[in-house]
């Protein structure tokens, strides 16, 4: 069902209503209880939340007891009866629809919250007596286990890191550039969404389709029906986009998708997020240097793996020197095929390099993303990801339709462990709309904690992507990119079912930013493993099996165009980088100073150079978690292919070293340091050997 986002109700009906926040939800396992949400309930359950939250702070700062680590650290942390952390509740469920499922109402909702509630943050951050209680506890406390240790270290560091050692005049300009950069980032993630579904390619001939398959015909076909259109309608919905520049032979037209995509935000409109995004920089490197820190790149890399700026550099420096020449042989092979087929004048623009990689691929591999598709029919990945998950740990997956959803696109599972025993709930999220941001995530609408009773309260995870629709002539028919991208999230969701802590703020995915994609990136290994493409890829008119013979051309074909793909990610990561380990006031021009920011890992030279900017949509870096930590990405490759190779000598599905890989890592989330957990399943560090041989970098630099 939809989200009821009726404002109208009469008062009578107002006056009988309960908030849903306010009570016992009622449904499957305390699950969000969607279809009976109102727009309006949200504000309310703000600013009760906000209340009960401060009333449960004097509670603790008013306790005549001697702080100790259970009456001051433990009553905020497991205090969770639904009284005290209502705030968290209505929290999650607003930020998580934000993102899947907004509308005017919502985007003027989170315009008018979000300054209470950065203002509400900053007063416990900044709170002094509560800071006193802690800082009290931190240094005089009792014998703690390690969990303990840590969530009183984090507790400790979260005020410092907030402002706490500040004096009252630091204290106060920390409180106005944290709510100008919170409602800057949320202006940003509003302009990006905007600008991205407000373009469409309206095409009424069918001249203008040549090149593309059926299935992207069908889908834009569909896409015009909905807006009640003749003809075809692309999007820059990847679904849309990436299979238009993929196969579009109408080299006008692609150019046209491109330039849409990549000028988002830099037009001279309300959505321009140009100023907006060097405000942010400015704004965090301004919040490090006053609490202490040279780049706000030092106060991120605190709390990572990498610890120090040129660690990071270092990593993105080796893989540049390693991976570069390569990558220029692979721009130098595309590029001859161009001009074999264009003539030697030819020039290839950005707008050209998908259209001629896939010529290239057809010629090296016979291999296209089309021949794929019908053996990737959604439900039957399903199975496969969650056979998956069965093989290797056991667990089982049962839909179940009394679990209210927000949207008829989400499908909701109870997920029960190897014993039968209830282990979570799982949502999945599968195609693009009007009101989701692009791209995919995982989330959680509650987290796993044990309480005071010791309880084990099990996790809501969800998943959210933008994969391709089923039209009226096809059900959804995935490319192999768009499995890789359901088995990287659904890595990060079991990270959130596999949760066995006694803390929520340590459970889960709630670890170092460098580390959380290791989870996700280690499933993505088994999209090209036979024995798991032979579990679920069937023809889905047919049912053949995916035939030996493609799959023998998808291993060979694996790291095309690899070594392109890793400067890509670098370059993302240096830009990230240069913004974020800037010392002086930011005051260039972004355009200019993003393209010298990446230059290093570039090795493309287009003729037209056209005016395009990646800052602008950048979300990780301006509007999520990822800001001085793009390069986590790569980092965390480094130690997936170095996990992965233990599951490839013992076995892919070996269940022995798949409940250490859950015993060490899935189930502990940041209850202690990363290295450690890793080491524990390894029994050693990870170097970059695994991720060499796996790309085939090593061998080619020997052959060469």
């Amino acid at each position: 069902m939809h989200l009821t986002f009726s404002m109208n109700e009469n008062m009578a009906e107002k006056a009988k209503r309960i908030n849903p926040f306010f009570e016992d939800y009622g449904t499957p396992h305390d699950t969000v209880p969607f279809d009976r949400i109102k727009v309006e309930d949200f504000e309310e359950a703000f600013l009760e939340g906000i209340r009960r939250n401060n009333e449960q702070i004097e509670k603790t700062i008013n306790n005549p007891e001697k702080p100790t680590f259970d009456n001051t650290i433990i009553s905020a942390e497991e205090d969770k009866d639904g009284y005290y952390d209502l705030l968290g509740r209505v929290s999650t469920v607003f930020f998580n629809l934000m993102s899947a499922e907004t509308n005017d109402e919502i985007d003027a909702l989170a315009q008018k919250m979000q300054p209470i509630l950065t203002q509400h943050a900053n007063d416990v951050r900044l709170n002094k007596r509560l800071f006193e209680r802690v800082k009290y506890v931190h240094l005089h406390h009792r014998r703690l286990s390690a969990e303990e240790k840590m969530l009183l270290d984090n507790c400790y560091d979260g005020f410092v890191r907030s402002g706490a050692l500040l004096d009252e005049e630091g204290k106060e300009r920390l409180r106005t550039l944290t709510e100008e950069a919170s409602m800057l980032s949320l202006q940003f993630s509003q302009n990006l969404l905007k600008e991205n579904k407000a373009f469409i390619l309206h095409i009424t001939d069918e001249k203008k389709l040549d090149g593309l398959p059926d299935t992207a015909r069908e889908a834009a076909k569909q896409a015009a029906k909905e807006r009640e259109m003749d003809g075809w309608v692309f999007t820059l919905d990847m679904p849309s986009y990436s299979p238009f520049m993929t196969y579009s032979t109408q080299r006008d037209l692609r150019e046209q998708m491109y330039m849409a995509r990549n000028t988002v935000c830099t037009h001279d409109n309300p959505e321009n997020n140009l100023d907006i995004c060097k405000r942010l920089v400015n704004l965090r490197r301004e919040i490090a240097q006053l609490l202490g820190y040279k780049t706000y790149a030092d106060y991120v890399l605190k709390h990572r793996m990498a610890s120090k700026v040129k660690n990071v550099y270092k990593l993105l420096d080796d893989l540049i020197a390693a991976y570069k020449p390569t990558a220029q042989k692979e721009y130098a092979e595309i590029e001859k095929l161009a001009k074999k087929a264009e003539g030697s004048t030819f020039k290839m623009e950005p707008w050209d390099q998908g259209f001629y990689a896939h010529q290239l691929q057809l010629k090296k591999y016979n291999l296209d993303a089309e021949m794929l598709r019908p053996y990737f029919e959604l439900s039957k990945v399903i199975d496969g990801v969650f056979g998956l998950a069965n093989r290797l740990y056991g667990i089982t997956f049962k839909e179940n339709k009394d679990i209210p959803v927000y949207h008829p696109d989400v499908k909701a599972y109870e997920v029960f462990d190897k014993d039968g025993s209830y282990l979570a709930v799982f949502y999945a999220d599968f195609h693009p709309r009007k009101g989701k941001q692009g791209g995919a995530w995982m989330t959680e609408f509650q987290g796993q904690w044990i309480d005071r009773k010791g309880e084990n309260v099990r996790p809501h995870v969800s998943v959210v992507m933008n994969l391709t629709k089923p039209t009226d002539e096809k059900p959804a028919l995935l490319t192999l990119g768009e499995v890789e991208t359901f088995l990287h999230e659904f890595g990060h969701s079991l990270h959130g079912m596999f949760a066995n802590s006694r803390f929520e703020s340590l459970s889960g995915t709630n670890v170092w930013w460098d580390f959380v994609e290791l989870p996700s990136q280690f499933m993505e290994n088994y999209a090209i493993e036979k024995d798991f493409l032979r579990t679920f890829a069937y023809h889905y008119q047919t049912g053949e099996p995916l035939p030996d013979d493609l799959i023998r051309r998808i291993v060979r074909s694996r790291n095309f165009n690899v070594a392109m793909g890793c400067l890509r990610q670098v370059s993302f990561g240096l830009l990230d980088m240069a913004y974020y380990t800037k010392k002086e006031p930011f005051t260039d021009d972004i355009i200019p100073f993003e393209k010298k920011a990446w230059a290093k890992a570039s090795i493309l030279k287009p003729k037209k150079n056209p005016v395009t900017c990646m800052t602008v949509q950048f979300s990780h870096i301006m509007a999520g978690g990822y800001a001085a930590g793009y390069y986590s990405y790569k980092w965390a490759e480094v130690l997936d292919a170095d996990a992965f190779s233990v599951f490839k000598k013992n076995g892919i599905f070996n269940q022995e070293t798949a409940q250490r890989f859950r015993d060490c890592i899935l189930s502990k989330g940041g209850t202690e340091h990363p290295m450690t957990l890793y080491k524990r399943f390894r029994g050693q560090e990870p170097t970059i050997e695994a991720l060499l041989k796996r790309n085939g970098i090593k061998r080619k630099a020997k052959e060469s």
